[in-house]
């Protein structure tokens, strides 16, 4: 067996084991539903339709997604504008690690004022919390490359988009996925975030609101789900890294 296919054994064993033990622990300890639902409970309340588990799913993808897609390429054109100016690094890092400092619970309440309600707050919330990790990994990256090749292509008049696309980038993709990586998990949390504060829709929202009547199975499904969608982007990216980047220059 390869080193690649043990490792996925081990986690499929490792996610199992998880399963059983929480079975387990339901069984033997008789807990109440209300605490904590049996396995085959909360899959169970996947069964029940008024929860719009699909419209619920479609819209929280939504927001992770396109709050993450966001944040990869405001991330990556941030980190190539400060390579190519010292000067606006100088002058907006300072001012993006402050903002970044800032609760981005505390930024709910204003986003709602500003946009309202809706998938795009919440995407922006998701943005928010995960474009500042892309844009450290990636201007790291794009000064890491060997200074002997932008020299060489300077000496051959190669433009700045040339010297990006034909030397920056592919050196920096390593430190590219890894702030994407990174980005991945905490998108997730800035979407949830942000249905939490004020959404009508969205595994968050539902969550909410079968908190009311204490319906944990829904709850537990909800978190299973919002998981699930982690766990997808997660996935892509990091075939994508096994795409582009070769297994000796990937930062795990």
């Amino acid at each position: 067996m390869t080193e690649t296919a043990q490792r996925y054994v081990l986690a499929i064993v490792a996610h199992l084991a998880l399963l059983l033990a929480w079975y387990l622990f339901v069984a033997l300890g008789n807990v109440p539903k209300f605490v904590m639902p049996s396995p085959q409970a909360t899959l169970d309340a996947l069964l029940q339709p008024n929860y719009n588990w699909w419209t619920n799913i479609s819209v929280t993808a939504t927001e992770i997604f396109g709050g993450y897609f966001l944040a990869l390429a405001g991330g990556v054109a941030l980190a190539l504008a400060f390579t190519w100016s010292k000067t606006m690094e100088a002058f907006f890092m300072p001012l993006l690690v402050s903002l970044n400092m800032i609760p981005k619970v505390a930024l709910g309440p204003l986003i709602i004022v500003w946009f309202k309600y809706g998938v795009f707050p919440n995407t922006i919330m998701a943005f928010s919390i995960c474009v500042f990790p892309i844009l450290l990994t990636t201007a790291r990256g794009l000064r890491e490359v060997e200074p002997e090749l932008l020299d060489l292509v300077r000496s051959l008049k190669g433009t700045r988009w040339q010297l990006f696309t034909k030397i920056q980038l592919p050196g920096s993709l390593p430190y590219i996925f890894a702030g994407m990586k990174v980005a991945a998990i905490l998108a997730v949390a800035g979407a949830i975030v942000g249905e939490f504060l004020g959404s009508d829709k969205g595994l968050g929202y539902l969550m909410l609101q079968v908190q009311v009547t204490l319906d944990t199975p829904a709850m537990f499904m909800a978190v299973i789900l919002i998981t699930l969608i982690g766990m997808l982007l997660y996935g892509l990216v990091l075939a994508f890294e096994r795409l582009l980047v070769v297994k000796d220059a990937r930062v795990e």
